[in-house]
């Protein structure tokens, strides 16, 4: 069972939410958890009600 980090932005981008995890070494916690971990940011525009979502692998891109 995979590790999940999910960033919410509002009105900003989903690669800042992803790098924002990064950045801060949100994974540090989870260092000695053998499974997958899977960085999850998600950006909300409020004008326009749309969001956008980006899905990585710690080590790799899975899903945009």
């Amino acid at each position: 069972m995979p590790v999940i980090l999910i960033e919410l932005k509002w009105n900003k981008t989903e690669d800042g939410a992803i790098n924002q995890i990064k950045k801060n070494q949100y994974s540090q916690v989870f260092k000695d958890y053998g499974g997958d971990i899977l960085l999850v940011g998600i950006n909300c525009d409020v004008k326009d009600k749309k969001h956008s979502c980006r899905i990585e692998k710690l080590n790799g891109v899975l899903k945009e």
